[in-house]
């Protein structure tokens, strides 16, 4: 089968399209025929080291497609089913191993594509609106890169539950696209002073929570945009990794809260995947959220697909399509 590799780290370069064995699944797993892959930004920080893999490497875990072979001791799925994953055992190629446990059925309302658009995206915003910090209908949250991919179904889902949202945005076309998702107020980052604004917004109190998935070009902003005691979510590194700091400025800015999650610490049973997943499901098949698949990128296209994402030159969710 076709896969994409990396044997060395590096920028989009390192990533070539080579011919592999297709795995057999052993004890407990089942092979995956993939029809769509999810991109995301967690592959380009394995591809440039700052999350260290083993090499060589196929990046990628998010896929959707059919079950084509069974190990011994499956009973969770047969042969023919849709599933879909984010434990992906190598998801850039064009099938993957994963244990049963770690992949979900697809409901009939939702498609292969879509649901390797959402699942990750989806499940991570799940686990940060409900469980890291559960929001409250009334609250005023902030949402960086409110019109990238986890930020388009975030945006969606704190309208759904009631909450004020202030989103930030790069430009002045993703504004337009952050109000038509629903944001309550947008603020253009690179423009505009993003503490300033939001504590204009507050009427100088700051918001609870602030979820930050860009990084170092956002870190001071989003500290300076909390209310006393606010949750600053740190959940990505879009622009570079958050600067290391003193403990004391959490003191100094109001006794801050800041957590670093992964969703693989809110999906570590199969009936915490099952039950985010179907929340994700039930939320799209509700109409409350809209998956917008931004841009598709055949399967040995993936250096542009990591090239476009890295310069946020997408919109919505990306897929690679074998």
């Amino acid at each position: 089968m076709r896969a994409i590799r990396f044997v060395r780290t590096g920028g989009p370069e390192v990533l070539e399209l080579v011919e592999i064995d297709t795995p057999t699944p052993g004890p407990g797993q089942i092979l995956i025929r993939h029809e769509a892959i999810g991109i995301n930004f967690i592959e380009t920080y394995q591809r440039t080291g700052l999350y260290p893999v083993k090499l060589p490497a196929i990046p990628g875990g998010e896929v959707a497609g059919l079950v084509e072979a069974v190990g011994e001791g499956v009973t969770r799925f047969n042969v023919g089913d849709r599933v879909a994953t984010t434990n992906a055992g190598g998801a850039y190629a064009e099938a993957s191993l994963v244990r049963a446990d770690r992949a979900v059925a697809i409901p009939e309302s939702i498609s292969t594509k879509v649901a390797a658009a959402i699942l990750l995206k989806g499940m991570t915003t799940e686990a940060l609106v409900r469980r890291t910090y559960p929001v409250k209908s009334g609250e005023t949250v902030l949402v960086h890169a409110a019109v990238g991919g986890v930020g388009q179904i975030m945006t969606q889902w704190l309208k759904a539950i009631g909450a004020t949202v202030i989103a930030t945005v790069g430009s002045e076309a993703k504004a337009e696209k952050a109000h038509a998702l629903g944001a309550d107020h947008v603020i253009l980052y690179r423009e505009q002073d993003v503490a300033a604004e939001v504590r204009r917004i507050t009427g100088g109190v700051g918001v609870p929570v602030a979820f930050d998935s860009v990084g170092k070009d956002t870190f001071e902003g989003t500290l300076a945009s909390l209310a006393r005691r606010g949750l600053f979510v740190s959940f990505g590194n879009a622009s570079g990794a958050a600067p290391p700091f003193a403990p004391g400025r959490l003191a100094a800015g109001g006794s801050l809260y800041l957590t670093r999650p992964t969703l693989g610490d809110y999906v570590v049973t199969t009936e915490e995947l099952d039950e985010s997943a179907a929340l994700v499901f039930g939320m799209v098949a509700s109409g409350k959220i809209n998956i917008e698949i931004g841009q598709t990128f055949s399967l040995d296209d993936a250096r542009n697909a990591h090239e476009a994402l890295e310069s946020r030159a997408t919109v919505g969710a990306s897929l690679l399509l074998p």
